[in-house]
């Protein structure tokens, strides 16, 4: 099996030992625990940590090369964002499906292809999620389903446009950035550009 290139970044004495955890508080999609560690040197040290189930991040986008993006209000930042369609893993639920089943409830649209982007930890300081982000192309239309008291409305712009959004800080939230980061380098080596650029 091919080593991964994080793989050798693991040693170096850095490693944490986990001696007791305990559950603080659990929440509809969450649970917070606190953990007892020692540190490399043998002190001693607290770690909250939050844990998710994960989830699954779309990057739909059409023939015509607009995105689909998804404008909702966020109580936790006091304001409405815009978005890629995204959620949570379902107990047993693989990250394909889960993409699937979030771009078809919260935009309508389904996809004829879906292609892995990237997998990220968006909050690694105080979180294990995991967010595998999908690109998907060839789609069609049918009804948004989305979920009981989800307010959302479906917004389509130029991908130069959301990448401009993301620069000038409109768009601040991670998993999208990262989503229309990798789809606008996916779209330029698709084109060649990245090609020809090198080459002036």
């Amino acid at each position: 099996m091919a080593r991964n290139k994080m793989d050798d970044y693991q040693e170096g004495g850095l490693n944490e030992t986990i001696t007791d955890t305990s559950v603080v508080a659990e929440g509809r999609v969450f649970r917070y625990e606190r953990m007892q560690v020692t540190l490399p040197d043998g002190g001693q040290s607290v770690r909250d940590v939050v844990r998710l189930p994960g989830g699954s991040v779309v990057v739909p986008i059409d023939q015509e090369g607009y995105v689909y993006l998804v404008s909702q209000y966020r109580a936790s930042v006091r304001r409405v964002t815009l978005e890629l369609p995204a959620g949570k893993l379902e107990p047993g639920e693989s990250p394909e499906a889960c993409a699937a089943r979030e771009l078809l409830e919260e935009t309508g649209y389904r996809a004829g292809t879906m292609k892995h982007l990237t997998s990220i930890l968006p909050s690694p300081g105080y979180s294990d999620e995991i967010l595998h982000i999908f690109l998907a192309t060839d789609l069609e239309y049918g009804e948004p389903d989305p979920d009981e008291g989800e307010f959302i409305n479906t917004l389509m712009f130029p991908l130069d446009e959301v990448v401009d959004l993301v620069a000038s800080g409109d768009i601040r939230d991670a998993k999208t950035v990262v989503g229309i980061l990798l789809t606008e380098r996916a779209m330029r080596q698709e084109n060649g550009l990245d090609d020809i650029e090198a080459m002036d």
